[in-house]
């Protein structure tokens, strides 16, 4: 009997290759030098689980020493994000710091630090949630990323999304919010209740970073955070 496993699986990649175009906008095939380069810098699939299902690990082999945007040739380390590959809660940040770039991880700084007390204070740890940002290179100067760097770096997290699957998306700051919402509403305004995005309820709140400097904002984000604690129940 033939061994149909390659084709099967084949079929598989393809069919995940197709749903991720389709969810970035390509409605149609295009094989000229520039519609394949433009593929490759959405990052599309090149491989996936024995279920048809992408995991963390083949995302990250994709996205590889990534030079899609310029933002390759100022960072020392990517900062592809880090937790819970099963994770109920995902933080989505703005994109890494400095102490992020030395070190690769996500959220280590004073204001990771203040994160990582939001959520022990969630009664859970950050081994149990997943921590990403929304660009994984650091920005010069950390200045917010500019519209091409996150139009490269975003359909990963997407992929990351779509592979934790997660029950809540904790959009720290407004970049992630306006981003994963596609509004300019300002932060502000979004906090406080849940959006959806991506088939997942999205609550937007101010980046720890922002409650260093604004610490009379804590109490709104903890009444942000007990809204996600009462969806996970």
């Amino acid at each position: 009997m033939t061994d149909k496993t390659p084709l099967v699986d084949m079929i598989r990649h393809l069919r995940t290759s197709l749903a991720h175009l389709k969810a970035n906008g390509c409605t149609g095939f295009d094989c000229s030098p520039q519609g394949l380069e433009t593929l490759a810098h959405l990052g599309v699939p090149l491989s996936a689980g024995p279920a048809g299902q992408e995991t963390l690990e083949t995302i990250r082999a994709d996205l590889g020493d990534c030079t899609r945007c310029p933002l390759c040739r100022s960072r020392t380390h990517i900062v592809f994000g880090e937790g819970n590959p099963g994770a109920r809660l995902v933080f989505v940040g703005e994109g890494p710091g400095f102490e992020e770039d030395q070190s690769g991880h996500p959220f280590v700084g004073a204001a990771g630090q203040l994160l990582t007390k939001i959520i022990a204070a969630m009664k859970l740890s950050r081994e149990e949630v997943y921590i990403g940002n929304i660009v994984k290179c650091r920005p010069p100067g950390n200045r917010n990323p500019q519209p091409d760097e996150i139009s490269r770096c975003l359909p990963f997290l997407k992929r990351q999304l779509a592979a934790i699957r997660p029950r809540v998306v904790c959009a720290l700051g407004k970049v992630a919010a306006q981003t994963l919402l596609e509004v300019d509403t300002p932060i502000s305004r979004l906090r406080g209740h849940f959006h959806e995005a991506l088939g997942v309820p999205v609550m937007p709140t101010f980046h720890p970073a922002y409650l260093l400097r604004n610490p009379e904002k804590k109490r709104d984000v903890w009444s942000d955070v007990q809204q996600i604690m009462k969806m996970l129940g």
